[in-house]
């Protein structure tokens, strides 16, 4: 539950904090040239980590206060994370911040600042507009999208708490869940599948997988362990940073067991397997290649069959998979082909031309 800033010198302090989040967006709103590097900066700011001083400015002796167990229980505490449950239970001091926002819609990071500021309000508040309700809803997902992929690319989890806010009192709590669109809920639940394994969060997959909404394409593609895996996939296929694919693959085992068709199967094998040879296009690093392989062997034992038998098996049966090399050879090959086949072609033709000799 949110927590409340129940001394006055706490709330005092949150509300300055608001004010000058408020100024700062109304100077992006004034000067058009400045506009994206004052978002970013307030972006930047509302993401710190809490400072000492500030940290004795909020943490009281109150019960529904900060306390030092509480502190940094998902990662660091940030400054979002106070000002989000802030403007919970004081909604009237978030509202003009937010009107600001929402004017600066269009701009990058507008939708950043408004999942950091506003994600547990839009899950409090009652909203009976269902034309905002969708639009705050998809600019939640989407701001979620790209703060996780700040985590991804930098390898620190500074929004993790975000993250299980988003999982636990949200994702797998039903009348949260409900407030908002139902394409929402689709696109909260794709989204949390790509980052459960980055966000150390795979103790929570099977009740994340009991709670799976319903897909309209399902007949097609499975249950929902199927869509879950098809977006770790796709995730995992994206991944640039050593470490990060490391800890995927590493905590990937933990879905051994799962129940999929056929063909999810082979897609996430495909995948796994694109990660076991050197060369193009991943250039996976020996450590991965290992890390790879361990998790093939973990999940798809394959029994007395070689490895490198296997893995030659796939990328002949997957083209995509093959290496520049490959493409090379066969495009030479294919050229050759058609210009033997235009040198018999003109070859027949001339030859017809010719006046026949009696």
């Amino acid at each position: 539950m949110p927590r409340s800033p129940s001394t006055p010198r706490c709330s005092a302090y949150l509300s300055a904090l608001s004010q000058e989040i408020e100024k700062k967006l109304q100077r992006a709103l004034a000067s058009r040239s400045q506009r994206p590097n004052l978002l970013q900066e307030l972006f930047a700011d509302i993401a710190l980590e809490v400072d000492e001083r500030a940290r004795d400015i909020i943490r009281t002796r109150e019960e529904d206060a900060i306390s030092p167990a509480e502190d940094g229980i998902h990662g660091p505490l940030c400054f979002f994370d106070v000002l989000a449950d802030y403007y919970v239970q004081e909604p009237e001091s978030g509202q003009p911040i937010l009107d600001l926002i929402v004017t600066l819609w269009s701009q990058s990071f507008a939708c950043h600042i408004f999942t950091l500021l506003f994600h547990k309000w839009l899950f409090e508040v009652q909203l009976d507009n269902s034309e905002v309700l969708l639009r705050y809803s998809s600019a939640l997902v989407q701001g979620a999208t790209n703060v996780f992929w700040i985590d991804i690319q930098t390898n620190t989890r500074r929004f993790q708490s975000l993250f299980h806010y988003l999982l636990e009192e949200v994702a797998l709590e039903p009348t949260r869940l409900n407030k908002i669109p139902m394409q929402a809920q689709r696109d909260l639940y794709l989204l949390l599948s790509r980052f459960i394994i980055f966000y150390n969060s795979v103790d929570k997959l099977e009740s994340f997988l009991k709670h799976y909404p319903v897909f309209p394409n399902a007949f097609l593609v499975g249950s929902p362990a199927d869509f879950f895996i098809i977006e770790l996939a796709d995730q995992l296929q994206k991944l640039k940073v050593e470490p990060v694919l490391l800890h995927y693959l590493s905590h990937i085992k933990a879905l051994q067991g799962l129940e999929l068709r056929m063909t999810t199967s082979t897609r996430l094998k495909t995948c796994l397997y694109s990660f076991t040879s050197p060369g193009g296009p991943m250039y996976p690093t020996r450590a991965v290649r290992h890390a790879a392989w361990n998790a093939l062997d973990f999940l798809f034992p394959v029994g007395q069959y070689p490895r490198h038998l296997i893995s030659l098996f796939f990328r002949l049966l997957y083209p995509w998979y093959w290496p520049s090399s490959c493409w090379n050879f066969i495009i030479s090959c294919i050229k050759a082909v058609l210009y033997s086949l235009l040198r018999l072609v003109f070859s027949s033709w001339e030859k017809l031309k010719k006046p026949k000799e009696y």
